[in-house]
This record gives structure tokens, C-alpha cells and sequence, in this order.
């Protein structure tokens, strides 16, 4: 990943770079997608609360659906929720700083792909599923140099 001048080590997709996304495939879309806020924990990243993002404590009740037939798919939801959807209050500290991309947030179309963020990588930089990923010193880094409407540009 590139930031300016800094080359950062990033995680992608398992399923690789895909022009035409789908939801399950495990890609990171081909895309220009703008960054629109932030989730954190603050118990485990306050370097969170160093961005101009808009960013919003991580409780247990926040969820993001993921099951592409419901109202309030690709949206965060209140969990314990009826429809598939992702817990983002994590134990493995992926999403301790987790921001949200702009994919199929506006205008949002069934089986496009959800919950595509950018978030912190797994030791080793194993793959996502399909989110962008970088350590969390990177994202310390970074955070302050982030707005709302900063692109994040995943390129072949």
C-alpha cells in the first residue's frame, strides 16, 4: 500500500483483487473508495481518537449485516439481530480501529459485497476477507493524515 511517499505492508482479500465483486467471494474490489468514518476499541487503540474522522466506540451491540436479502444489508445493526451479520466487537483485535469504505454503502445493491473496511491485519498478514489491512503501527501512523472523503485506491 502506498501513502504518500510511505510503501506499508497491507493484507487483501483471500480471493485476490476483483473487478466485479460479489458477497462471499473473499475479494478486495477493484476500486477508488472513499473513507467515510471509523469504528475503534478504546480499551485496546486510542491512537484511534488521533484522525479527523468521525470515529464511534466499538459496544457489544454493534453488529454490520452481511445477508444481502435484508433491509439493512451492508449497514451496522444492534445485535442480537435477526439476519446474518458480523459482530464488531472482535476478540482477535481486527477491527480495534476499523474504518468504513465507501463499497456498496451508496447506492447499495443485494450480493455486491459487505462490510468491505480498512482495518488492522492478523500477525503475519494473512489474508482478509476481502477488507484492506495493515498492522497497527501503520494505522497509527496513518490515522492522522485521514478524512472523511480521503480515497483508499486498490490497484492492480
Amino acid at each position: 500500500m502506498k501513502a504518500g511517499q510511505l510503501v506499508i505492508p497491507c493484507a487483501l482479500g483471500r480471493g485476490g483483487i476483483v473487478a466485479n465483486k460479489r458477497e462471499g467471494d473473499g475479494g478486495t474490489p477493484l476500486a477508488a473508495m472513499r473513507i467515510l468514518s471509523g469504528y475503534f476499541r478504546g480499551d485496546r487503540f486510542a491512537g484511534a481518537r488521533r484522525t479527523r474522522l468521525e470515529m464511534r466506540p466499538i459496544g457489544a451491540a454493534l453488529g454490520w449485516c452481511d445477508m444481502p436479502d435484508d433491509r439493512n444489508y451492508n449497514r451496522p445493526v444492534k445485535i442480537p439481530y435477526r439476519a446474518g451479520h458480523e459482530r464488531m466487537k472482535r476478540d482477535d483485535r481486527l477491527y480495534d480501529a476499523c474504518l468504513v469504505l465507501d463499497w456498496n454503502i451508496s447506492p447499495r445493491r443485494r450480493g455486491r459485497g459487505s462490510a468491505i473496511f480498512f482495518h488492522l491485519a492478523r500477525p503475519g498478514f494473512t489474508p482478509t476477507e476481502g477488507c484492506v489491512a495493515v498492522s497497527p503501527r501503520a494505522m497509527a501512523r496513518l490515522l492522522p493524515h485521514l478524512g472523511a472523503g480521503t480515497v483508499l485506491k486498490v490497484v492492480r
